[in-house]
């Protein structure tokens, strides 16, 4: 998906996860998604980005898969350039501070995700760049 279709698909889903509370539209086949509050990097405005989301470890995580394209998603410049965000899981709001996972963790947390959601692997097919992984840890 990708283009107009995929804005109109992730703002109808935006609109279901608030209207609910979480109840509708956080389920996506064998994906959980959360609502990602960002702060854009270049134009300093608020965005909203349904996304697919793991928790593990008393953390959630990202992964940047972009569906396989070429470039990295605008949510992961966004959080490089300004960790602190906001997400929405289950009608709540947690404050997280957000850092590219690497080495150990990284493997761990991608074979956790393909284990759990196995269209990353094609995803990594399709691009040559590398899918980076977002830990997001709630402020305590």
């Amino acid at each position: 998906m990708s283009g107009f279709p995929l804005k109109v698909f992730m703002a109808m889903n935006v609109f279901v996860i608030r209207i609910s509370r979480g109840r509708l539209g956080s389920q996506l086949g064998t994906q959980t998604i959360l609502l990602l509050h960002t702060i854009g990097r270049r134009s300093s405005r608020a965005f909203v980005t349904p996304i697919a989301y793991f928790f593990t470890d008393g953390f959630y995580f990202l992964v940047g898969s972009n569906w396989g394209k070429p470039q990295q998603a605008a949510w992961y410049h966004n959080l490089l350039a300004n960790p602190r965000a906001r997400i929405e899981v289950k009608g709540k709001t947690i404050q997280v501070e957000a850092r590219p996972a690497e080495g150990a963790q990284y493997e761990f947390l991608w074979k956790y995700a393909i284990e759990h959601h196995p269209p990353y692997l094609h995803y990594k097919e399709m691009t040559t760049r590398h899918i980076p992984i977002v830990v997001l840890r709630p402020d305590l």
